[in-house]
């Protein structure tokens, strides 16, 4: 199924993108952060489950704050971002 995925703030300048479609075969959120950590690099520290810059990273599915069972379906908008801090 394809989605569309939004990346923000430091997590768009450590990924180099905004956002992207993806053609995926995840069904919830956890496999989606489970293939994106595959990629490697940058995407394993921000996404692989024993990562613990990837346990702050929020998301959200249409947006409505999700958890890692929250089930995907075609054309979903997934945005991950990282905590927010104020001051």
């Amino acid at each position: 199924m394809k989605i569309r995925i939004l990346y923000f703030a430091a997590l768009r300048d450590a990924l180099d993108r905004a956002d992207e479609t993806l053609d995926t075969p995840a069904a919830s959120v956890a496999e989606l952060r489970a293939e994106l950590a595959a990629r490697g690099g940058a995407w394993a520290e921000r996404f692989a489950a024993d990562s613990p810059a990837a346990r702050r990273v929020k998301v959200a599915v249409d947006q409505s704050m999700a958890t890692a069972d929250t089930a995907l379906h075609e054309g979903a908008e997934v945005a991950f971002f990282p905590p927010v801090t104020g001051g």
